[in-house]
């Protein structure tokens, strides 16, 4: 059994990450609000990375704006995440570029700063960051992104043949969660999953965030947040998703179409 566990993970380590370079990309989205803030654009930070990726000769956009023509498939960008390190009087930030998937393309150097005023010390070190992120030289290649449908179709033919091997009593235990369907790609109101630390968060086309899942002990349920209401994403026995949450007193089910 851990044979098995061992080789999917292989498998998808190597369809997700493809290898490629992040010149390849031809822009980055950039979070209004990163997980150790509080409140959008805190310290301005959200600012200053669309600076700093400017500097860096990225084009860059805010996760609320509508991209311009051209951004036709989410894989096509990068997606920004600041990260803060917990050190005793100094302040330390990095930031790691991650792909459509969710996986880490790019992770620069840790930039410090002894500041105590926060708003100093958390451009200060972000600015030092970023020193080697210009360090790069950024140019986009025009290369090709592997796009999400063909990471699907490879992910799923290699699963399908290392499957083949596993126990029948893995595939029993498999088969006891209820599946979801395949999502069809064409529909307006497809979400994209993208990992967090502690679950997913759901992207729309524009990309911007719409959901936030937190794990629970079940694999089929999520604690969710969306537009401020707090509810649960539960996958049903007909196999769809739905977002119920109370409103007025209410039980309200909402049907929501997505791509993990």
């Amino acid at each position: 059994m851990m044979k098995i566990k061992f080789l999917l993970a292989a498998i998808l380590c190597s369809v997700v990450g493809f290898a490629q370079s992040i010149n390849d990309y031809k822009a980055v989205i950039i979070p209004l609000r990163y997980e150790f803030m509080k409140t959008d654009n805190q310290y301005r930070l959200a600012t200053l990375s669309k600076q700093n990726l400017v500097k860096a000769g990225f084009e860059a956009f805010y996760s609320n704006e509508q991209l311009p023509d051209g951004y036709t498939d989410r894989c096509q960008v990068l997606y920004i995440d600041v990260k803060k390190d917990n050190a005793f009087l100094v302040t330390k930030l990095f930031v790691e570029f991650k792909d459509c998937y969710g996986q880490v393309v790019y992770t620069s150097e840790v930039g410090k700063s002894r500041e105590k005023e926060y708003e100093v010390a958390y451009k200060e070190a972000l600015d030092n960051a970023f020193t080697s992120v210009y360090a790069l030289h950024y140019k986009y290649s025009g290369k090709p992104v592997a796009s999400a449908k063909v990471a699907q179709k490879i992910t799923a033919e290699s699963l399908a043949a290392t499957a083949s091997v596993a126990p029948a009593a893995a595939a029993v235990k498999v088969a006891a969660t209820p599946a979801a369907p395949s999502p069809d790609l064409k529909d307006p109101n497809l979400l994209y999953a993208q990992p967090t630390e502690s679950g997913y968060q759901l992207i729309d086309k524009t990309p911007k965030v719409v959901m936030k899942l937190f794990k629970t002990s079940q694999p089929n349920v999520y604690i969710a947040s969306k537009d401020n209401v707090q509810g649960s994403l539960i996958l049903k026995e007909d196999g769809q998703w739905y977002f119920e949450s109370y409103q007025n007193d209410k039980l309200v089910s909402e049907k929501i179409v997505v791509k993990f």
